[in-house]
């Protein structure tokens, strides 16, 4: 009977400790708090939203806009990155016009669509996104062919699914109408992120090009991004930057960590600090997720 009652309170025991044991489940991680008016975060894998504040707000882009200019590029039928393009006055006039971001194109130089990718993407020129849409856009002017790049900018949104989006100019420089979303820009950056040259443009902090000058020799162009998570947050991988007078300041950013690729938005933010600070806290957050 001892050896019975013995048994009888062991396996009691075990029974009491397997209740004590049991792990205590994880806390869901607490959503962050941003500055940017709207913000939004996904899963680029399976496009699952992870955060969203005013996701579907309509907000002036600033210069993210160049990120469907670029996308629009590389959608283009039998692109040649190679093929030159000759820097027109009026591009360098519109900077001037505009007092505008610019990859300090010079006026007679032969530039490759490549290298156009990264003055467009990396010190945001809006002398490169001019030359882009006037080189891919159609019609026998200027005028015509930079209405029709803008055509197929806005064609490539609603093939996207960009339900709140609208385009007005190929660099973010609105008319009035320039808007989106933080939902549909990360949308669009994901699309364009599934580009190889626009993966490699817009990971790189800085690069050194060789444009062939009007006589037939060559310059060095040197362009810095002005993406600065690149060197401040493990796994940045892009996107771009943007601000307006509008648009305040804007960000699109991606980071990979594990296997996994995050890609968000945050539009309207304070200053070039709190768009920077807003953008790590959703990543982190989206990581966490």
């Amino acid at each position: 009977m001892r050896r019975s009652g013995a048994a009888v309170v062991t396996a009691g025991a075990v029974l009491s400790a397997g209740v004590f044991a049991a792990p205590a489940q994880a806390a869901a991680p607490k959503a962050p708090s941003i500055v940017a008016k709207g913000g939004f975060v996904m899963n680029n894998a399976t496009g699952k939203a992870l955060y969203t504040k005013a996701a579907d707000t309509r907000r002036s882009t600033g210069s993210t806009t160049k990120i469907m200019t670029a996308r629009v590029v590389l959608g283009q039928k039998g692109l040649n990155l190679n093929s030159k393009v000759t820097i027109q006055k009026a591009y360098s006039d519109y900077i001037v016009r505009n007092s505008a971001s610019s990859a300090r194109l010079i006026v007679g130089d032969k530039v490759t669509v490549r290298q156009l990718l990264y003055g467009l993407l990396l010190p945001s020129g809006c002398d490169a996104a001019f030359a882009l849409a006037d080189k891919f856009g159609s019609g026998s002017t200027r005028a015509a062919r930079v209405k029709s790049f803008i055509a197929k900018m806005n064609a490539t949104a609603k093939s996207l699914g960009m339900k709140n989006t609208h385009f007005d100019s190929f660099d973010g420089i609105s008319n009035g109408s320039n808007y989106s979303t933080p939902r549909d820009l990360s949308k669009l950056a994901g699309n364009a992120l599934k580009y190889s040259t626009f993966r490699t443009v817009v990971k790189t902090k800085a690069t050194k090009q060789t444009v062939t000058t009007k006589s037939g020799g060559y310059r060095y162009m040197s362009w810095q991004n002005t993406n600065n998570l690149l060197s401040t947050y493990s796994g940045a991988i892009g996107v771009k930057t943007g601000s307006g007078p509008q648009a305040k300041y804007c960000l699109v950013f991606a980071a990979t960590r594990g296997g996994k690729t995050v890609v968000g938005t945050v539009l309207t933010s304070s200053s070039v600090a709190n768009r920077t600070a807003d953008a790590k806290k959703l990543m982190d957050y989206g990581f966490k997720k």
